[in-house]
Protein backbone atom coordinates (compact mmCIF):
# COMPACT_ATOMS: atom_id res chain seq x y z
CA UNK A 1 0.00 0.00 0.00
CA UNK A 2 2.76 2.43 0.91
CA UNK A 3 4.43 1.54 -2.33
CA UNK A 4 0.90 2.08 -4.38
CA UNK A 5 0.41 5.30 -2.71
CA UNK A 6 3.92 6.45 -3.62
CA UNK A 7 3.68 6.22 -7.14
CA UNK A 8 -0.06 7.61 -7.05
CA UNK A 9 1.86 10.90 -5.39
CA UNK A 10 4.40 10.92 -8.09
CA UNK A 11 1.66 12.00 -10.45
CA UNK A 12 1.70 14.87 -9.31
CA UNK A 13 2.70 18.16 -10.70
CA UNK A 14 5.38 19.93 -9.99
CA UNK A 15 6.11 22.07 -6.15
CA UNK A 16 5.22 25.26 -7.76
CA UNK A 17 2.27 23.83 -9.82
CA UNK A 18 1.00 21.91 -7.12
CA UNK A 19 1.41 25.17 -4.36
CA UNK A 20 -0.80 27.67 -6.76
CA UNK A 21 -3.58 24.81 -7.15
CA UNK A 22 -3.61 24.47 -3.29
CA UNK A 23 -4.41 28.04 -2.83
CA UNK A 24 -6.47 27.99 -5.94
CA UNK A 25 -8.44 25.49 -4.44
CA UNK A 26 -9.01 27.30 -1.24
CA UNK A 27 -9.74 30.46 -2.24
CA UNK A 28 -12.49 28.95 -4.65
CA UNK A 29 -13.37 26.71 -1.61
CA UNK A 30 -14.35 29.89 0.68
CA UNK A 31 -16.32 31.41 -2.02
CA UNK A 32 -18.62 28.36 -2.48
CA UNK A 33 -19.28 28.32 0.86
CA UNK A 34 -20.61 31.33 1.04
CA UNK A 35 -22.10 31.95 -2.09
CA UNK A 36 -23.26 28.57 -3.17
CA UNK A 37 -21.38 28.79 -6.46
CA UNK A 38 -18.28 30.22 -8.14
CA UNK A 39 -15.58 27.42 -6.76
CA UNK A 40 -15.04 26.83 -10.67
CA UNK A 41 -14.66 30.37 -11.45
CA UNK A 42 -11.76 30.72 -9.42
CA UNK A 43 -9.99 27.17 -9.92
CA UNK A 44 -10.47 26.50 -12.98
CA UNK A 45 -9.00 29.18 -14.86
CA UNK A 46 -5.84 29.37 -12.37
CA UNK A 47 -6.41 25.43 -12.76
CA UNK A 48 -6.45 25.29 -16.69
CA UNK A 49 -3.34 27.83 -16.85
CA UNK A 50 -1.03 25.36 -15.42
CA UNK A 51 -2.48 21.95 -16.06
CA UNK A 52 -4.20 20.29 -19.17
CA UNK A 53 -8.03 22.10 -19.36
CA UNK A 54 -9.39 18.15 -19.12
CA UNK A 55 -7.49 16.94 -15.99
CA UNK A 56 -8.13 20.71 -14.31
CA UNK A 57 -12.40 20.19 -15.16
CA UNK A 58 -12.11 16.27 -14.04
CA UNK A 59 -10.26 17.21 -11.24
CA UNK A 60 -12.38 20.37 -10.15
CA UNK A 61 -15.57 18.03 -10.81
CA UNK A 62 -14.46 15.08 -8.44
CA UNK A 63 -13.88 17.65 -6.00
CA UNK A 64 -16.44 19.49 -6.24
CA UNK A 65 -19.17 16.49 -6.36
CA UNK A 66 -17.81 14.74 -3.04
CA UNK A 67 -16.54 17.29 -0.68
CA UNK A 68 -19.89 19.78 -0.54
CA UNK A 69 -22.22 16.50 0.26
CA UNK A 70 -22.60 18.24 3.56
CA UNK A 71 -23.89 21.40 2.19
CA UNK A 72 -26.53 19.49 0.20
CA UNK A 73 -28.08 18.03 3.22
CA UNK A 74 -29.85 21.78 4.40
CA UNK A 75 -30.08 22.66 0.76
CA UNK A 76 -32.84 20.61 -0.49
CA UNK A 77 -35.03 21.62 2.29
CA UNK A 78 -34.88 25.12 1.03
CA UNK A 79 -34.46 25.11 -2.99
CA UNK A 80 -37.47 25.71 -5.35
CA UNK A 81 -37.60 22.34 -6.41
CA UNK A 82 -39.97 23.54 -9.40
CA UNK A 83 -37.69 25.53 -11.39
CA UNK A 84 -34.14 23.35 -9.84
CA UNK A 85 -35.60 20.27 -11.44
CA UNK A 86 -36.40 20.78 -15.35
CA UNK A 87 -32.76 23.33 -14.98
CA UNK A 88 -31.15 19.86 -14.02
CA UNK A 89 -32.72 17.67 -16.22
CA UNK A 90 -31.55 20.05 -18.92
CA UNK A 91 -28.12 20.19 -17.69
CA UNK A 92 -28.27 16.48 -17.87
CA UNK A 93 -29.07 16.28 -21.27
CA UNK A 94 -26.37 18.76 -22.73
CA UNK A 95 -23.47 18.27 -20.46
CA UNK A 96 -22.17 14.92 -22.80
CA UNK A 97 -21.81 17.65 -25.70
CA UNK A 98 -20.22 20.34 -23.95
CA UNK A 99 -17.50 17.38 -22.72
CA UNK A 100 -17.41 16.33 -26.08
CA UNK A 101 -16.76 20.17 -27.24
CA UNK A 102 -14.23 20.01 -24.30
CA UNK A 103 -12.56 16.72 -25.55
CA UNK A 104 -12.04 18.32 -28.68
CA UNK A 105 -12.50 22.16 -28.95
CA UNK A 106 -9.03 24.64 -29.31
CA UNK A 107 -8.62 25.76 -26.00
CA UNK A 108 -7.80 29.29 -27.12
CA UNK A 109 -11.36 29.52 -28.50
CA UNK A 110 -12.85 27.83 -25.42
CA UNK A 111 -11.38 30.50 -23.26
CA UNK A 112 -12.06 33.76 -25.56
CA UNK A 113 -15.50 31.89 -25.79
CA UNK A 114 -16.35 31.63 -21.83
CA UNK A 115 -15.56 35.46 -21.09
CA UNK A 116 -17.46 36.74 -23.03
CA UNK A 117 -20.44 34.69 -22.08
CA UNK A 118 -19.91 35.85 -18.42
CA UNK A 119 -19.53 39.31 -19.02
CA UNK A 120 -22.73 39.13 -21.00
CA UNK A 121 -24.46 37.39 -17.54
CA UNK A 122 -22.57 40.14 -15.42
CA UNK A 123 -24.20 42.66 -17.52
CA UNK A 124 -27.40 42.08 -17.27
CA UNK A 125 -27.17 41.49 -13.61
CA UNK A 126 -25.62 44.88 -13.27
CA UNK A 127 -28.05 47.07 -15.31
CA UNK A 128 -31.07 45.59 -13.64
CA UNK A 129 -32.52 42.28 -15.88
CA UNK A 130 -34.77 41.41 -13.02
CA UNK A 131 -38.44 39.22 -13.01
CA UNK A 132 -40.95 39.02 -10.24
CA UNK A 133 -43.32 35.66 -11.53
CA UNK A 134 -41.86 32.45 -10.70
CA UNK A 135 -39.73 31.27 -13.47
CA UNK A 136 -41.81 28.56 -16.16
CA UNK A 137 -40.24 25.14 -16.51
CA UNK A 138 -39.56 26.01 -20.29
CA UNK A 139 -37.41 28.63 -18.70
CA UNK A 140 -35.64 26.73 -16.41
CA UNK A 141 -34.98 23.92 -18.61
CA UNK A 142 -33.58 26.57 -21.49
CA UNK A 143 -30.89 27.72 -18.68
CA UNK A 144 -29.74 24.34 -16.79
CA UNK A 145 -29.24 23.57 -20.50
CA UNK A 146 -26.76 26.31 -21.11
CA UNK A 147 -25.48 25.47 -18.04
CA UNK A 148 -25.42 22.49 -19.15
CA UNK A 149 -23.03 22.80 -21.70
CA UNK A 150 -20.62 25.07 -20.07
CA UNK A 151 -20.15 22.26 -17.18
CA UNK A 152 -19.17 19.82 -19.76
CA UNK A 153 -16.46 22.33 -21.80
CA UNK A 154 -15.13 24.11 -18.90
CA UNK A 155 -16.97 23.08 -15.49
CA UNK A 156 -17.81 26.82 -15.10
CA UNK A 157 -21.73 26.58 -15.30
CA UNK A 158 -22.84 28.98 -12.61
CA UNK A 159 -23.61 32.30 -14.76
CA UNK A 160 -26.72 31.42 -16.59
CA UNK A 161 -28.18 29.91 -13.33
CA UNK A 162 -26.67 32.39 -11.11
CA UNK A 163 -28.20 35.47 -13.38
CA UNK A 164 -31.71 33.39 -13.65
CA UNK A 165 -32.29 33.05 -9.87
CA UNK A 166 -31.02 36.34 -8.78
CA UNK A 167 -32.95 38.06 -11.03
CA UNK A 168 -35.43 36.57 -9.25
CA UNK A 169 -37.45 37.36 -6.46
CA UNK A 170 -36.63 35.09 -4.03
CA UNK A 171 -34.42 35.61 -0.89
CA UNK A 172 -30.48 34.97 -0.91
CA UNK A 173 -31.03 31.59 1.54
CA UNK A 174 -33.32 29.91 -1.33
CA UNK A 175 -30.78 31.26 -4.32
CA UNK A 176 -28.16 29.45 -2.78
CA UNK A 177 -30.33 26.55 -2.08
CA UNK A 178 -31.10 26.35 -5.53
CA UNK A 179 -27.46 26.46 -6.74
CA UNK A 180 -26.11 23.74 -4.35
CA UNK A 181 -28.42 21.44 -5.43
CA UNK A 182 -28.62 22.28 -8.99
CA UNK A 183 -24.31 21.90 -9.05
CA UNK A 184 -24.91 18.28 -6.79
CA UNK A 185 -27.27 17.15 -9.44
CA UNK A 186 -26.07 17.95 -12.60
CA UNK A 187 -22.74 17.16 -11.48
CA UNK A 188 -23.80 13.22 -11.67
CA UNK A 189 -24.66 13.61 -15.41
CA UNK A 190 -21.11 15.50 -16.05
CA UNK A 191 -19.19 12.97 -14.07
CA UNK A 192 -20.43 10.36 -16.11
CA UNK A 193 -19.51 12.16 -19.64
CA UNK A 194 -16.27 12.97 -18.45
CA UNK A 195 -15.71 9.24 -17.42
CA UNK A 196 -16.69 8.13 -21.22
CA UNK A 197 -14.25 11.24 -22.68
CA UNK A 198 -11.25 9.22 -20.55
CA UNK A 199 -10.63 12.27 -18.08
CA UNK A 200 -10.31 10.69 -15.58
CA UNK A 201 -6.36 9.66 -14.62
CA UNK A 202 -3.91 8.32 -11.99
CA UNK A 203 -2.78 11.91 -11.54
CA UNK A 204 -5.98 13.36 -11.32
CA UNK A 205 -6.98 10.81 -8.42
CA UNK A 206 -3.75 11.93 -7.01
CA UNK A 207 -4.34 15.74 -7.20
CA UNK A 208 -8.07 14.99 -5.63
CA UNK A 209 -6.62 13.52 -2.56
CA UNK A 210 -4.15 16.14 -1.80
CA UNK A 211 -6.82 19.15 -2.83
CA UNK A 212 -10.29 17.59 -1.17
CA UNK A 213 -9.01 18.87 2.71
CA UNK A 214 -8.00 21.87 1.75
CA UNK A 215 -11.55 22.30 0.04
CA UNK A 216 -13.43 21.12 2.29
CA UNK A 217 -11.97 23.36 5.09
CA UNK A 218 -12.59 26.23 3.08
CA UNK A 219 -16.07 25.44 2.38
CA UNK A 220 -17.06 24.86 5.84
CA UNK A 221 -15.43 28.38 6.67
CA UNK A 222 -17.16 30.20 4.00
CA UNK A 223 -20.75 28.56 5.34
CA UNK A 224 -19.83 29.68 8.12
CA UNK A 225 -19.10 33.31 7.19
CA UNK A 226 -22.96 32.91 5.18
CA UNK A 227 -24.48 32.36 8.46
CA UNK A 228 -23.31 35.24 9.88
CA UNK A 229 -23.20 37.73 7.00
CA UNK A 230 -26.34 40.28 6.21
CA UNK A 231 -28.44 38.95 3.21
CA UNK A 232 -27.99 42.79 1.29
CA UNK A 233 -24.54 41.48 0.89
CA UNK A 234 -24.85 38.32 -0.95
CA UNK A 235 -25.46 39.68 -4.65
CA UNK A 236 -22.72 42.31 -4.72
CA UNK A 237 -20.62 39.05 -3.46
CA UNK A 238 -22.02 37.21 -6.65
CA UNK A 239 -21.29 40.21 -9.14
CA UNK A 240 -18.07 40.39 -7.72
CA UNK A 241 -17.11 36.47 -7.88
CA UNK A 242 -18.71 36.85 -11.54
CA UNK A 243 -16.37 39.86 -12.36
CA UNK A 244 -12.95 37.98 -11.36
CA UNK A 245 -13.89 34.95 -13.32
CA UNK A 246 -14.12 36.75 -16.48
CA UNK A 247 -11.45 38.86 -15.96
CA UNK A 248 -9.12 35.84 -14.79
CA UNK A 249 -10.38 33.71 -17.50
CA UNK A 250 -9.45 36.20 -20.66
CA UNK A 251 -6.31 34.60 -22.52
CA UNK A 252 -4.26 37.51 -22.52
CA UNK A 253 -4.00 37.39 -18.87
Amino acid sequence: MPSALADLFAQLPAPGTLALLIAAIALAGAVRGFSGFGAAMIFMPAAASVIEPPAAAASFLLLDTLVTLPLLAGAVRRCDWSTVLPACLGASLVVPLGAWILARADTLYLRWSLSAIVLIALALLVFGYRYTRAPGRLASFGVGAFAGLLAGVSQVSAPPVVVFWAAGPKPPSVIRANLITFFALAGIAAFAAFLVNGFYSRSVLALFLVLAPVYGLAIFLGARSFGTASPQAYRPVAYGIILFSAISSLPLL
